[in-house]
């Protein structure tokens, strides 16, 4: 109504159109001296000006994906009071909003032929300390020079991701180089860690299996499309292509892909909220985790 005005009034006037729309004529002009006297404002409308730069900033900061929820929370945690209802309500004003997951197309090819180790998670992600449960999985994403493809390696407890590689190919050399990252970059002891993946070629080939049993590790397979038994893996993923692959594609090129994954999941293990571990990022999960063993 107000926008109507705005592109109508010296056509009509603001008091007939006031008559023909549910809108007082006093409302429109105490906007209208509000917008050229802002201190004549109402606290109310002050303080929504205030909030709408946060919010913006906040909603900016995080790849453009979070919705109300995860915007108000965020700035619960920088210490901005807000209500929630408030934060929604400013947003759909500033047409602002989050990002919903579309449905997934499963990459796994598997050989029944092939041994595999047993399911030794039954879809119990829950881990009481790092480096107990990792979870694997991949994704394939179309650019303009074929498929590439994308593995993740996330620890449970802290839903962190712990290794990653992008790929022209999706064989098992890849899906290794993210295990080799995982392993350099947490050093698990031996013995104690166990690492779920699906029933995929490249997860239960020789290579894959000599690796985890070498470096200690308990390895874990899910049925084959079954989406429930390596559920976690599967969501990070799918927050992946949410809030990269489909908000920012076409994707040109391999190396675009590859700066992109690393940008979010840089974002991802530092910044973004996650709700199954406290409306927190993982580092500060890992963080407060470390800071009770010392204790």
């Amino acid at each position: 109504m107000i926008a109507f005005i705005d592109d109508h009034w010296g056509e009509y006037g603001v008091e007939p159109i006031c008559e023909v729309l549910p809108i007082a004529p006093s409302t429109d002009h105490a906007r209208v001296a509000e917008r050229h006297c802002p201190e004549r404002a109402s606290p109310r409308r002050r303080r929504d000006e205030v909030l709408r730069a946060e919010i913006r900033r906040v909603h900016e900061a995080n790849f453009g994906v979070y919705d109300a929820r995860k915007v108000w929370r965020q700035l619960g945690r920088e210490g901005v009071a807000v209500a929630r209802c408030t934060v929604e309500r400013l947003m759909r004003t500033m047409g602002l909003g989050g990002v919903v997951r579309g449905e997934e197309t499963r990459a796994t090819v598997w050989n029944p032929a092939t041994p595999c180790p047993t399911d030794r998670v039954n879809r119990q992600f829950r881990a009481p300390a790092p480096n107990v449960l990792w979870v694997s999985d991949f994704t394939y994403v179309a650019t303009w020079q074929g498929f590439v493809y994308a593995a993740f390696i996330i620890d449970v407890f802290a839903r962190r991701i712990v290794g990653w590689r992008v790929s022209r190919t999706a064989q098992t050399g890849f899906v290794l180089d993210a295990l080799e990252q995982a392993l350099h970059d947490r050093r698990p002891a031996k013995g104690r860690l166990t690492c779920l993946s699906d029933k995929g070629s490249q997860y239960v080939s020789i290579r894959y299996t000599e690796r985890l049993l070498v470096a200690g590790i308990e390895p874990s397979v899910g049925s084959v499309g079954d989406s429930y038994d390596n559920a976690l893996a599967e969501s990070v993923i799918g927050l992946f292509k949410t809030e990269v692959i489909r908000r920012r594609g076409p994707w040109r090129s391999l190396e675009v892909v590859e700066f992109a994954t690393l940008e979010w999941v840089a974002w991802f293990n530092a910044q973004r909220l996650l709700e199954p571990i406290g409306n927190v990022p993982p580092g500060v999960s890992g963080i407060l985790c470390r800071a009770a063993m010392i204790r």
